[in-house]
């Protein structure tokens, strides 16, 4: 007589972190866990939990693609940790605040400060570029080195190591976080609205996912980047980026944990895509082409 295996619970792997204050972001840094707090501290949780003081103020933003923290604070410093502990200055701004910070491919790492964006690669001086306004949020490309840069009334594309001008994407209100799909075709911003707003690089086609109850304060690509999941709801949001159209006139996923019947469920409030200026009407107006 066998035995069946019995799932563990992931109730059973859940323990408690006491924080003491506001947790602004999570990550992981290798094995371990790793919650930047607004002090200025980030606690690194693995078989123990161990505190360490990053920044002599707030941590304003942090990012970690598993290998490196970076983080960016009110004190002016760019900093980058790494799983085995140690610690590096990438930048002093000498007090201006650093906003945003991302992490590109082959080292590359970026920060904003004020209304300007800087790029650092792993040899050479860092690179800046002027901003309208300051900048709400920062992505490389998943491929090359090229930056894009969410700021009051739209986006810029922004390739370091190249001269020019970067590429202008257009459109009225507060872009406050950026994100680029895996296949570099679409681009894609979180608003002060309760909205998403994207372009199709190719022609410029403008993208405008609505219909949230809240704003969307965060957003990730699932592995391969055929769905973009975003906040904004009691469920997870799931756009498709599939197709050639992307979103545009199809139905998101949303996975709700505390329904029964939690996935493609159609709440009472309705999150759509539309290739559009409004949620309703076809969009005459098209972004500078890339």
């Amino acid at each position: 007589m066998t035995t069946a295996t019995q799932r563990p619970s992931i109730r059973d792997r859940i323990r408690p972190i006491e924080t003491g204050e506001t947790v602004l972001s999570a990550h992981f840094l290798g094995a371990e866990a790793v919650l930047a707090l607004a002090s200025g501290e980030i606690i690194l949780a693995g078989d123990t939990d161990r505190r360490l003081q990053l920044h002599e103020g707030g941590i304003l933003d942090a990012v970690s693609d598993g290998s490196v923290l970076l983080t960016g604070g009110d004190d002016g410093l760019v900093l980058a940790l790494d799983r085995k502990g140690d610690l590096r200055r990438i930048h002093d701004s000498g007090g201006t605040w650093i906003d945003r910070v991302a992490l590109g491919p082959n080292g590359a790492i970026a920060w904003s400060a004020g209304r300007k964006a800087f790029v650092a690669q792993a040899k050479g001086e860092p690179i800046s570029l002027a901003l309208p306004s300051a900048a709400g949020g920062l992505a490389f490309f998943p491929k090359g080195l090229r930056l894009a840069i969410a700021h009051y009334n739209g986006a810029t594309l922004w390739y370091p190591n190249v001269k020019g001008e970067p590429v202008k994407l257009e459109w009225k209100g507060s872009h406050l976080g950026v994100t680029v799909s895996a296949d570099q075709r679409f681009v894609v911003t979180t608003m002060q609205d309760a909205q998403l707003h994207g372009w199709r690089l190719e022609d410029g086609q403008h993208m405008r996912m609505s219909g949230y109850p809240g704003k969307v304060r965060s957003f990730s690509w699932t592995l391969g980047g055929k769905f973009l999941a975003t906040s904004g709801a009691s469920e997870a949001i799931l756009w498709p980026f599939s197709g050639k159209n992307g979103p545009m006139g199809a139905t998101p996923t949303m996975i709700a944990p505390a329904a029964k019947a939690g996935i493609n469920r159609r709440p009472p409030w309705s999150p759509r895509a539309s290739p559009t200026g409004s949620s309703c009407s076809a969009a005459s107006r098209t972004a500078p082409r890339s």
